[in-house]
């Protein structure tokens, strides 16, 4: 299934994208919560009521109609990885980790498909990395490899939006990778159980039209099961936490002279059997300065 949040008629809500269409379970299947989050939470059976609605006709909105938002509004964690293609360890000049590299993103960076992200104020260093996203689906601790597949719910299409200059500051890289909009994600979660192999994906990225990134999830240095047991080990995986899992070469600071973004570009990330996400760059705006 493909798992969508999206917004109609100033409703918010989730459902299931079918070709053109959106299953609205907060008709088809009013028992369900119609967050995702708090869907996840409700486990296997929730899945099982989604599917039996899609199979049954469900109630149906033209996918035109309606707004697609980031899958998880607001991910309990966004854990990133860094320096987990070789191609792109080669283009930043690092050495290749030996464990991996995990960075947060605050949760108020994720963002949807389809609307502008923003040059900040603060900097023009702006780039892109497109990046395959896992989704948990299960909370979750001490998860051996193996059994990694169990806790996933499903995966996502990821920019890891990068203000290169704020990143290289310090070594954890945060304020760099976490600004808000900076994690567009989308444009909806694709079960697990219809991608048989997520490690033999082809990621592509292109700015303005042109193709920058062109790779495979074969060429994950640590893959989506080897992080799940790597995080896990530490700390609590909860539903809805989502994980990008890194980036190929092709990003802009990679480029001679670098190929920052500027306002008007347009960032468009495609994933093999899950989809694709498309967001403009605008300069940040002036209503984003808040207090109180």
């Amino acid at each position: 299934m493909k798992l969508v949040t999206f917004t109609h008629e100033g409703s918010t809500r989730i459902g299931v994208a079918v070709g053109e269409e959106v299953v609205d379970l907060s008709a088809a299947a009013p028992e369900l919560p119609r967050e995702m989050i708090a869907f996840f939470e409700a486990g296997d059976s929730a899945l099982e009521a989604a599917r039996a609605a899609v199979e049954g006709g469900g109630d149906r909105l033209a996918l035109s109609a309606v707004r697609l938002e980031a899958p998880i509004l607001r991910p309990p964690k966004i854990l990133a990885v860094g320096l987990n293609y070789a191609d792109h360890i080669a283009e930043t000049g690092l050495d290749t980790p030996q464990h991996p590299v995990i960075f947060n993103k605050q949760s108020t960076a994720a963002h949807p498909t389809g609307v502008p992200f923003h040059l900040p104020r603060a900097s023009t260093k702006l780039d892109y990395e497109g990046e395959l996203g896992i989704v948990i689906g299960k909370r979750c601790r001490h998860v051996p490899k193996e059994r990694a597949r169990e806790v996933i719910a499903g995966y996502t299409v990821i920019n890891d939006v990068s203000v290169r200059d704020w990143q290289a500051r310090v070594p954890t890289m945060t304020m760099g990778k976490s600004f808000d909009t900076h994690c567009p994600m989308g444009p909806w979660i694709v079960t697990s159980d219809e991608i048989e192999d997520p490690h033999a994906l082809e990621l592509k990225t292109w700015v303005n039209g042109e193709l920058r990134q062109h790779s495979n999830t074969k060429h994950l240095i640590f893959d989506a099961f080897d992080l799940v047991e790597h995080l896990s080990t530490a700390f609590t995986l909860e539903p809805g936490d989502v994980i990008p899992t890194g980036t190929p070469s092709g990003v802009g600071i990679g480029f001679k002279p670098r190929k920052w973004l500027v306002e008007g570009d347009v960032v468009r990330i495609a994933i093999e059997g899950i989809g694709e996400i498309e967001n403009a760059v605008v300069a940040e705006p002036a209503e984003t300065t808040r207090i109180g």
